[in-house]
């Protein structure tokens, strides 16, 4: 379907993927040009439950969904996420993914790092190839990109022509939402992949708006140090039953380090070790100005809650582990991380035909900035390079 037959009515999404994720995105799907013609899910009760939930056809696959749609919005687990999106390319559809957008799947005790390194960097040319030749367009769904904060550095980077110096971010909480979390072959890693594309989309994103700024063209990483821990593990960990610490195959913690053509840098961490609801926050240091970007808490409402259960089953804080005390509420769903603004940019990018901010090449790098921190972790923290496709 072009693009100008788009724009003459809704773009008719179908979201794979019934979970948390999936509801999140049908909320912030509101007041844009844009409606969820499908859901599918593998469970069945699931999809039926969303159908029911938000008056939205249920199909029993996304290739039966597929004729219905113009966009698959894939919320699944990451280990279904390259099929899903070899599917769409191919029925011409356009494409909205969540992170993590794809990684190695096989057990990390029959594959080396340097096996699943090779592994993802195939499938990312592949992947670019397939996209190109299909004419779609890709929004990664890396909310902290679209965060009102990381947007406002954006906007000063570019303004002033800085010159970033250094970066420092991170994501933590006690835990996922998924069941399957934990388990490599369905999350193709621990928190370094879970939860640390969150804040390296984030610090990557702005390096490539400063070069792009400053010299036309976009600042990408070339190597990275890493180091991955489980903690949970320890035979000295006291569990108190506030952190989540079933963990098959996978780290609960990770550190980052990223260089840049420029010969800047950025450090990462990433952790299932933080309790009060999830930690987020990207600092820059540049040659004419510092920003902490401070996106979740925001702390723009607190709200003070007497007895949990006044509160109970409202959605104040994503993580918290009860709503009771002084809360730093979300003033609106999905607005301080990102979430809600991410969806207008995707929606509003394939009816206008061009690329959004968060792109299949972000995620590219992202993917492959992760699995060359893998390799490092495995050497105890040797730097090591990159893959470009």
């Amino acid at each position: 379907m072009s693009i100008s037959k788009l724009s003459k009515s809704p773009l008719r999404i179908g979201i794979a993927g019934a979970g948390f994720a999936g509801k999140f995105h049908q909320r912030n799907l509101r007041h844009l040009p844009a409606v969820t013609t499908g859901v599918t899910s593998v469970r069945a009760e699931s999809r039926n439950a969303f159908s029911t939930q938000f008056n939205v056809p249920a199909f029993e696959s996304v290739e039966a969904m597929l004729p219905y749609i113009d966009v698959l919005d894939i919320c699944t687990p990451p280990s279904s996420h390259m099929p899903y999106i070899r599917a769409a390319a191919a029925a011409g559809k356009h494409i909205i993914v969540e992170k993590p957008f794809s990684g190695f799947f096989g057990s990390p005790e029959t594959n080396s790092k340097v096996e699943m390194l090779a592994a993802v960097t195939a499938d990312m040319h592949d992947v670019r190839e397939l996209v190109a030749k299909s004419g779609i367009t890709v929004g990664y769904a890396e909310n902290i990109v679209y965060a009102p904060s990381v947007q406002r550095e954006r906007e000063i980077i570019e303004t002033t022509k800085a010159q970033i110096l250094r970066m420092t971010a991170e994501e933590s909480h006690n835990g996922s939402h998924s069941p399957v979390y934990g388990i490599w072959s369905e999350q193709g890693g621990g928190s370094l992949i879970g939860k640390g594309c969150h804040p390296l989309g984030g610090v990557l994103y702005l390096k490539r708006k400063e070069g792009l700024a400053r010299n036309g063209k976009a600042i990408r990483p070339v190597a990275v140090s890493a180091r991955t821990h489980s903690i949970t593990k320890l035979p000295a960990f006291e569990d108190r039953g506030y952190l989540r610490t079933k963990y098959k195959d996978t780290e609960d913690y990770a550190l980052l380090h990223v260089i840049f053509e420029d010969g800047t840098v950025a450090d990462i961490m990433t952790s299932e070790l933080v309790l009060g609801g999830v930690y987020d926050f990207l600092e820059v240091f540049a040659n004419n100005h510092r920003t902490r970007c401070l996106i979740s808490p925001t702390r723009v409402c607190e709200v003070y809650s007497p007895n949990r259960k006044e509160m109970e089953g409202m959605e104040l804080v994503e993580k918290i582990s009860s709503n009771e005390g002084w809360i730093p509420a979300d003033a609106e769903f999905g607005w301080g991380n990102g979430q809600l603004h991410e969806m207008r940019d995707f929606v509003n990018a394939i009816v206008d035909g061009r690329q959004p901010e968060s792109d299949l090449d972000l995620a590219i790098d992202i993917t492959l900035a992760i699995y060359a921190g893998y390799v490092s972790a495995d050497r105890k923290g040797a730097e090591v390079e990159v893959p470009r496709i």
